[in-house]
């Protein structure tokens, strides 16, 4: 009886631990999967903008925006 009741903590124990390692290895892969040079900013330079083949167009309400580019669609600050 003591060693099935041993056996049977050893096995909770090693369900426990491993649904901890499959939680962690997930969070990981999630959070590596999104890379800082993928990510585009909120805003631009000016030369930001003409470097990455965009033009200023200030056409626009409250600030100026990138047009064309790596940087279309961002605003420029």
């Amino acid at each position: 009886m003591r060693i099935r009741r041993i056996l049977a903590a050893v096995f909770a124990t090693a369900a426990l631990a491993g649904l901890g390692l499959t939680g962690a290895a997930t969070a990981t892969a999630t959070a590596g999967s999104v890379t800082p040079a993928s990510v585009t900013p909120a805003s631009v330079t000016p030369g930001e903008c003409t470097d990455g083949g965009g033009t200023i167009d200030r056409s626009t309400p409250v600030l100026p925006t990138c047009r064309g580019g790596k940087y279309d669609g961002q605003t420029v600050d």
